[in-house]
Order: structure tokens, then sequence, then C-alpha cells
């Protein structure tokens, strides 16, 4: 029996739900982590410029083809994707948007108890007088599936299961009793808590609570520009990703969310109100948290090195430590707010990566939205076990990269192609400015047929044959040495000794992420036939 279309209640609920879905760990970890690491204001501009030229299209993109798909019926991004052009094999590109869906939801959920742990820690005192490296040991303990920080065996594991069942839970609920109610209680709490903490981080005294610098020195490394940026690459190529990830897109969540938009709405207006609620919680609310206050106790230098850690270093094993300087009430509210904040955007993002893989699964085979939610949810407790159970070997750092990182990126570049030049940007344009409240500029339109393709043709290009050092002038007919991050590199090991234990681990990862993309590619075909035969049999019946 087919399943009744669902829709958003409101377009309050539907703005939350988008912004929830995008306002996320990149947010509060990965931009701050990003903007300290390439020099503060020198990454400001091309963050902003990236914004505009690929983040503010791509948004729009995205809604547009969801909203389209959804008017047939059609809630997932294979079959979205395939709207734009009636040739089958965009079905097959469509699945890498679903591949992203379902591999960054088995990791994303594992951070998310983490935070969820931090969050009942800090809230119960557990890193009251722990020194800096107490807390960093904590962070190495808690990863440790074989020790138990709580005193509850295999707490951590637990913590993951609890994470992920709750996210199955609220999706079982459907769209607008689940996804829509979650992000109406979740984001406001969210914007409590980083308030409470960005005023903190602005009364940041220097020999105030053993501040060594007031909290305005990391505002303005910030906030000061450096235009000797504009002609860096490797700070361009960073500025691009960090806005390609903070916005989720490539990842068929927007399209998913989008597909439930009734007739009428608009997607103009809506487009722009989510992705710009989503800059304004990670310009303002994500840079004015983790920046200041550990500037303020460390100084630049001393956050720089400690970036190289990446941002769960200095999230996880760094923070806490620097709130316990506030006093036993203060910090306890600082913890709780601090990864509680994490935990709603991660919750609020968890469900918007997820909800397309059940609505495949739901469309399909003709299940309720709480039957593919279990089964999903099912798929991504077996999907995550290698993660969780190999995470120092570095699988999880294999699941960030391809299922995270390079199929985001590959899917949206082939939307975006498939919008402007496949299917047409006269029609494309009409799309998005359809039932509009306001007019997107027309300037947009240029920026959507050629910059926006163009940027990510050369962004991508840039990433497969990356030169060691990002040094361009190497590169000559002659042959050049890669750098150990480009994509090329990454598939030969490079960087990595022979010998290291390590690389039966990532190889073994990466054979599990094939296996995965393939058997959706499976899926789809066996779909397709059997789709075939149902309308081939009921002509048959019908000439009878």
């Amino acid at each position: 029996m087919a399943q009744k279309r669902q829709s958003w209640n409101s377009r309050f609920g539907l703005i939350l739900a988008m912004a929830g879905g995008a306002v996320g760990l990149g947010n509060f970890l990965r931009f701050p982590i990003q903007a300290i690491q390439n020099g503060g204001g020198a990454f400001i501009i091309p963050y902003l410029v990236s914004f505009i030229l690929l983040g503010l299209p791509l948004t729009m993109i995205e809604w547009s083809t969801g909203k389209l798909g959804g008017l047939y019926g059609h809630h997932s991004p294979p079959m979205i994707m395939q709207k734009l052009d009636h040739h089958v094999y965009w079905r097959y590109i469509g699945a890498i948007g679903l591949f992203s869906s379902i591999i960054i939801s088995s990791y994303y959920c594992f951070i998310e108890s983490w935070i969820f742990s931090y969050m009942l820690h800090s809230l119960f005192g557990t890193f009251n007088g722990m020194t800096e490296l107490q807390i960093s040991e904590f962070f190495d303990r808690y990863l440790d599936l074989s020790i138990s920080v709580s005193g509850i065996p295999f707490d951590t594991f637990i913590s993951f299961v609890f994470c992920l069942g709750l996210n199955i839970f609220i999706l079982s609920k459907g769209i607008s009793g689940g996804i829509e109610r979650v992000a109406k209680i979740c984001m406001p709490l969210l914007f409590i808590f980083g308030i409470f903490l960005v005023i903190k981080s602005f009364t940041l005294k220097a020999g105030e609570d053993g501040a060594i610098f007031d909290g305005t020195l990391g505002l303005n490394f910030l906030w000061t520009p450096q235009f000797d940026s504009l002609t860096n690459p490797k700070v361009w190529l960073a500025a691009a990703g960090q806005v390609f990830f903070t916005l989720s897109l490539g990842m068929g969540a927007i399209q998913t969310y989008a597909s439930y938009l009734k007739k009428e709405e608009d997607v103009a207006l809506s487009s722009l109100t989510s992705a710009f609620t989503n800059e304004f919680t990670e310009v303002i609310l994500g840079s004015s948290i983790i920046i200041p206050i550990s500037i303020g106790y460390f100084g630049i230098d001393k956050v720089i090195e400690l970036t190289q850690s990446g941002g769960f270093g200095l999230g996880f094993r760094t923070m806490p430590f620097l709130f316990e300087q506030w006093g036993t009430v203060l910090s306890t509210l600082a913890g709780v707010a601090f990864f509680g904040l994490l935990f709603f955007a991660g919750i609020t993002s968890t469900l918007s990566i997820i909800q397309p893989t059940v609505a495949y699964l739901s469309k399909s085979y003709d299940w309720s939205q709480k039957k593919s939610s279990y089964i999903t949810g099912t798929f991504v407790f077996f999907l995550a076990l290698p993660c969780v159970l190999f995470f120092d070997k570095g699988v999880f750092d294999e699941y960030d990269y391809w299922g995270g990182t390079m199929s985001l990126f590959l899917f949206a570049m082939f939307e975006a192609i498939a919008f402007s030049w496949v299917m047409g940007i006269d029609k494309g344009w009409a799309l998005i400015n359809g039932y509009a409240n306001i007019r997107i500029p027309k300037f947009f339109k240029y920026v959507l047929k050629y910059v926006t393709p163009t940027m990510l043709i050369l962004i991508f290009i840039s990433a497969l044959i990356k030169p060691m050092n990002d040094d361009w002038s190497l590169i000559s007919i002659h042959g050049w040495e890669l750098d150990n991050s480009a994509i090329i590199a990454e598939l030969m090991h490079k960087g990595m000794a022979p010998d290291d234990p390590n690389i039966a681990y990532i190889d073994g990862a990466r054979l599990y992420l094939l296996f995965l993309i393939i058997s959706i590619w499976l899926t789809i075909y066996i779909t397709i036939r059997v789709r075939k035969k149902r309308i081939q049999t009921k002509r048959s019946e019908s000439t009878i």
C-alpha cells in the first residue's frame, strides 16, 4: 500500500529543521580549527567569497531539485537526480549521495555519543580538579572500548548504541512528528547555550581565572583581514571545503528535506534563510567560543600548535580543562552548555543525514517511515562497527575522507553540472524562483551556470593531483611529486611506511566502502528491473 505523502507543518519548522541539518559539529569544531590553521583573518575573505560563489548556488540547486523530485513523489537522491534528466545513469550518480548519507551517519553517531558522554561527565563533575594532561588521557581511555571511564562496562559502546537508537526513534516518528518537532526544541536550546558561552568568552579578562590574554585577542586574530591570502590556493581550498562541509551539501540531505515542500512553497526565501542561519551560527557563535577562550589562556602560537591534532583534540582534550578554571559551578554550566550545544547540533544534523536513506527505502519498497527507519538503523549499526572497534587504526579517517569528503564533492559537482547544463539553466532558474516571495538577483543565474561548476571542477582536479607542499610551480610535463593529501597519493598510501600495521585496516575499510556503493548500485538496478516487469505485467493485463 502506498504511503501517504509527508510534509512540513510550518515554514518555521522547516527552516529550523533545515538549519539544524546544516548546523552541526562543523560549525563549532571544524570551522574554528580551519580558521586557526589557515591564519585567522587570512581565512575569512576566501571563506566568505566561497560562501557566495559556491555555497549559496549549491544550496539553491539542492532546494529546487529536491522540491522538483518531491512533486513527483521522490524523496531520495537517486530518484531526484533522474528528474533532472531521464537517463537512468543519473539514478546511479544520485546513489553517491545515498552512499554519503549512510557512511557519514555511521561515524557521526559515534562522535555524537562522545559528546553525550562528555555532557554527562561535565554535569556530574568528573573533570573537577583534573589537570590538562589528565583530561587528555581521559579522552584516550574513553576511546578504548576495553576501558570503562564511568564504571559501567562497555560504556563507550553503550553510549553509541543509545545515540543511534535515539536518532532512529525520532526518524520513525516522521517528518513533522519527529524531525520538525525535535528541531523546534533543539535549535532554540542550541542558541541559548551558544550565546551564554559567547558572552563568557567576550568578557574573558587577562589575569582573571588564570587567563593570560583578553578574549578579544582571539577575535582580533580571526577578524583582522590579511589580503595576501587571496593568492594562496591552499587557503582557498580550505575555505571552499569548509563552506561545502558546513552547509551539508552533496549528501542529499537538503534535497530530501526540500522534497517534502508543498507545491506553493518557495525555495528562494527558504534556501537563503536556512543558509544564512547556518552562517550566523558558524561565523558568529562558532568562531566566538573555542577561538577566544583557547587563545585567551594559551596565546595564538600555542593554540595553532594544539590544532595540529584536529578539532577533537581542542574540543575534547582542552576545553574541559579551560572551563575548570572558572570555578566548580561555572565550569559545570559551561561544560554542559558547550557539549549540550554540540549534542543538539549533532542530533539535528544526524537526522538530516540519515533521512535520505530512510526515504529511499520507503519509496523503493513501499515501506512505512517506521519500518524504513529501523532497517536503516540496523544498516548504520553494522556499518559503524569497524569505525567503533578500530577507531585508532585509521578506519575513522577512511570513512570521513571517502564518505564525508570525496563522495560529497563528487555528488555536488555532478548535480551542479546536471542542473545548469543538462537540465538547462533556464528551467533551473524558473524552479528556484517559482512561487518565490523574493527574487534572487540575476547575477546568480550566471554564477550557477558558469562559476560554480567551474570552481567545483577546478577544486576536484587540484585535489586529485595536488603537488607537494602546494607548490604548483612544480607541475610540468615531466611529472611532479604528489602531496600526501592528494587523492591519488591517498590511494597509494603515500606518506605511510610499507610495514605500517594500519594499512591492513585501512584497505579493509576501503573494501567495505566499495562493497557498500556496489550494493547500493545493485539495489537500484534490481529495483529498476522489478518496476519494469510490473509495468509490463500491468500493460499485458490491460490488453486482455
